[in-house]
């Protein structure tokens, strides 16, 4: 139809209050996380603006630290071996059952039930890196 757009999944849509009740979080918990460096809103002035992604990882957040145990260091650290938790076009997993292959090991945190693909290049595994540059020290490209 002519006038409809399709909102990109990185779209800065909600604010933190309505993020906070989607999750069943306060605000000030929001803010912590982000203070810790697990999640990075947007910005409009003095705003802080969440998209559909930035929810999916909140959600997975919360899930490490509400189901799996997970303090907000281990949260990080975890997030933090994602090559795709900041990547912007990720696909997201797949389940166990398909025909592609998957690390079992390791949830998707964009679509649950599923699990990370298994990179078929190990340098694959850092072009999602944040600090690619520094990568010499990761053990996944070697």
């Amino acid at each position: 139809m002519a006038g409809d757009t399709m909102i990109d999944e990185e779209t800065a849509l909600y604010s933190i209050g309505t993020v906070a009740e989607l999750l069943g979080e306060h605000p000030e918990t929001l803010r912590v996380w982000e203070r810790r460096g697990l999640i990075l809103p947007r910005r409009e002035g003095n705003r802080r603006k969440y998209s559909n992604l930035d929810l999916l990882r909140l959600k997975f957040i919360k899930y490490l630290l509400a189901e799996r145990g997970l303090n907000l260091a281990g949260a990080k650290e975890l997030t933090g071996m994602y090559a795709c938790w900041e990547k912007r076009n990720c696909k997201g997993g797949a389940s166990k059952n398909s025909s592609i292959p998957v690390n079992e090991s390791k949830p998707c945190w964009k679509r649950k039930g599923t699990y990370c693909l298994v990179a078929a290049d190990k340098a694959e595994l850092c072009q999602g890196c944040l600090m690619w540059k520094m990568c010499q020290d990761c053990q996944g490209c070697r």
